[in-house]
This record gives structure tokens, sequence and C-alpha cells, in this order.
């Protein structure tokens, strides 16, 4: 069981709740009823996201974090992989019985997710996809309505800021990059 928290980062899966949250009340559609179930869905994304981030990464991580579960030889890449299509499938069926448009909202962060981890996440791009699956989550909370997008281009933005500075944490990131990221979060906080 540890492994598996250790896996999907389960305690940090808690940063993404808000995003729904957020989401909800941007769109005037506060979370009752099955719309109760959509932070559980974000949340769940969110663990698959990471689950297969490891996989992805999983040479990487060999040498610059040998003590992750793949590269640590606690779980194979094979079940990590399984972790991450389970956890991804629930996500967007428990956003499918909140409604039509959480439904197809999570099917596109499911994608942008994939997306992310394995095309995205080391080149020029990166940051945009993950700013794109932040995006989507508040959507999600908003079942997809077009009044959630403002707070949804927020938080994006603020990502992709964290995202880029984010890229040097373990040899360093570019001063220029740290002032672009600080100026783009104090935008998007005022």
């Amino acid at each position: 069981m540890r492994t598996l928290v250790e896996l999907t980062r389960a305690p940090a899966a808690l940063t993404v709740l808000g995003d729904t949250l957020v989401g909800a009340a941007a769109a005037g559609r506060p979370l009752r009823g099955r719309r109760l179930l959509l932070p559980l869905s974000s949340a769940a994304l969110y663990c698959a996201g990471m689950a297969l981030n490891d996989w992805a990464d999983r040479e990487l991580d060999a040498v610059e974090r040998p003590e992750r579960p793949i590269s640590s030889g606690r779980i194979t890449p094979g079940a990590a992989l399984g972790v991450a299509a389970g956890l991804g499938a629930c996500g967007v069926a428990v956003a499918a019985v909140a409604g039509r448009g959480a439904r197809r909202t999570a099917l596109g962060l499911a994608a942008a997710i994939t997306a992310y981890d394995v095309v995205l996440k080391s080149g020029p791009a990166g940051p945009a996809g993950m700013a794109l699956c932040r995006g989507l989550d508040v959507l999600l909370g908003a079942g997809g309505c077009r009044r959630a997008w403002p707070a949804a281009a927020v938080l994006a933005a603020h990502t992709s800021a964290v995202t880029a500075l984010s890229r040097g944490e373990v040899h360093g990131a570019r001063r220029s990059t740290a002032r672009a990221a600080a100026a783009t979060t104090a935008l998007a906080a005022a």
C-alpha cells in the first residue's frame, strides 16, 4: 500500500480538489448530488497521471530518483502502467456519473494527462501541456460550462509558469525563468 501511495503521490492529490471547487463556483453550478463526485474524479485522474509519469520517466528516474517505486524495484513498470490505466478509467467513470459535460471534460483531461506524461513533458510544449491539464481540471468542476473559462485560464497560466520553473529542480533554473514565473504568479494572483 505504501508503494501505491508513493507511486500515485496520493497526499498531493489534495491540491487538485480545489480545481473542481473553483470550476463549480465560477460556473455557478454548486457541487450537489452526483456532482459531489467530481473532486473524486479529479483526484483519481491526478493519481493516474502521477503513476503514468513514473512509468514514462522510469529510465531517467533510475539515474536521478532511484528511490521512486519503479526505480527501486518495489513495483514493475507494467504494474505501474496498470495502476495508471485503472485510475484513469475510474476518474472518467466517476465523472460520467455526474453528467455528460463532466464526462466529456474528464475524457479530454485524461487525454491531456497522457499526452503530457508520454509526449510533451520533456519538450518545449511541456509547460503548456501541464497548464492544459490544470485548466481542464477546473472545467471538470464546471461540467464544461464556458463561464468557468476565465478561472481555468488563470490557473493554467500559473501552472505553466510553475512547470517551466520546476524543470530546473534537479540541475537549476535560469534566472529569467524564475523571474517570468514570479511575474506570472503575481499576475494570476492579481
